[in-house]
């Protein structure tokens, strides 16, 4: 017997919770960006106004603003966003446990256990599911009704804003085959030119194409995306308490203005090393590797890692390993628009290690969980930015703890 998915995407998330607080932008279009000032002029979210203007996620401020000059910007507010999560995902839970949270806005729903109970089909679950968010909360969401997750996925992108789409065994490859490759799950503008480049152009010309050819094109890719397109997909929705297994933690920072020269960039790593190592901590998990990424102000951007001899929550020793890998791979006369530190390769528990040889290393190491004790235990009582290092004083990159007001400013992206 066939399972019953939804795939529940809320509409213009960001946006739309944002137009909560200011009824007045109504049927104005309105996106949420960075701040201009401080450089982080990229449109985060756009509502539906602004969408059909042509504004797209990713790109600036000014060439959205180029596309729709009556565009109104608002800041974002990730706590909020956050919060409206915890409530939506709550309305889900109201019929069924399997619940998965797919990004902030989106989660799969497996109803399947749920439809006699409720004594409604998965289209009508799915559209009270609608109605009771859109009631409770005053946002909308699409809903994709299937039998499988990618198809379920694909249903709630088929038809937006506030829709049901069922995507069955009977209708996928009328409403599904004839759309542009692109548009199958996985299959972004690198794949859609590669599969373009062998005549490939339809979900349906995946579908019907010879299997073993995707292969050899596109590797393990290519078998999925044939059979994903064959709504081949058994892969099941995870309960809501299933805990994700951690696999990176992060911070990056697009900076006030380009970092220049190896004491800005140090300045840099020591900030987003500490808040990584402090919220390891805060989890129990320690970091194997790290791994940095560096954007110029041309936004290329480059990726290195490196594995670590043991594994660390401190922020001294990522800030270390991190500054290394900088040292190797970037020229310090080149302008740094945006870096991140990950700490990657998570364990959970302090990792059983063998005893050095050498006093020093253990006295260093001792040293550090001396230090991130005492800093732990100071902002737990006094507030997160209780204490800092003394290389920040003063900086004019925008590594801030507090406004002017001397209020709380979030003044990083968390990976």
């Amino acid at each position: 017997m066939d399972r019953t998915i939804l795939h529940c995407d809320m509409n213009s998330f960001f946006a739309n919770v944002e137009l909560l607080e200011h009824p007045e932008l109504a049927g104005l279009p309105v996106a949420v960006s960075g701040s201009p000032a401080d450089r982080h002029g990229i449109i985060l979210a756009r509502n539906q106004k602004a969408k059909l203007c042509g504004v797209k996620t990713a790109e600036t401020i000014f060439q959205a603003r180029k596309k729709c000059p009556n565009l109104r910007l608002l800041p974002a507010h990730h706590d909020k966003y956050e919060r409206y999560c915890g409530i939506i995902n709550s309305i889900y839970l109201r019929y069924t446990d399997m619940v998965e949270p797919f990004s902030i806005d989106e989660s799969w729903l497996d109803i399947s256990a749920s439809l006699k109970y409720f004594g409604k089909d998965g289209r009508q679950i799915a559209d009270e599911i609608r109605q009771v968010v859109r009631s409770e909360t005053g946002l909308t969401l699409s809903v994709g009704v299937s039998y499988n997750k990618i198809f379920a996925k694909m249903g709630s992108d088929y038809k937006k804003p506030d829709a049901t789409t069922v995507i069955s065994r009977e209708n996928y490859r009328q409403l599904l085959w004839p759309l542009p490759a692109s548009e199958m799950f996985f299959v972004g503008r690198k794949t859609a030119d590669r599969l373009a480049s062998m005549g490939i152009e339809t979900i349906g010309d995946i579908a019907v194409a010879d299997p073993k050819l995707l292969e050899v094109a596109l590797g393990k890719q290519g078998l999925e995306i044939y059979r994903f397109s064959n709504g081949l997909d058994d892969s099941e929705v995870a309960r809501y308490t299933d805990q994700r297994e951690c696999k990176s933690v992060g911070n990056g920072m697009t900076f006030r203005r380009d970092l220049k020269g190896r004491e800005d960039v140090r300045t840099a790593v020591t900030s987003l090393s500490d808040k990584v190592s402090a919220r390891l901590r805060k989890q129990g998990l320690y970091a194997s590797g790290v791994k940095v990424d560096i954007k110029n102000p041309q936004f290329c951007t480059i990726t290195r890692q490196m594995q670590l001899e043991r594994a660390t929550d401190s922020g001294a020793q990522l800030a270390a390993a991190a500054m290394e890998l900088i040292d190797r791979n970037w020229r310090y006369s080149d302008p740094i628009r945006l870096l991140t530190i990950t700490g990657i390769n998570i364990s959970a528990g302090e990792p059983e290690e063998q005893i050095s040889m050498f006093a020093c290393e253990e006295d260093t190491k001792e040293k550090y969980k001396a230090i991130d004790s005492a800093v732990d235990s100071i902002r737990s009582k006094y507030g997160r930015h209780s204490i800092m290092q003394a290389a920040l004083i003063g900086n004019d990159l925008g590594i801030s703890y507090k406004n002017s007001k001397g209020e709380d400013i979030v003044d990083e992206e968390e990976k």
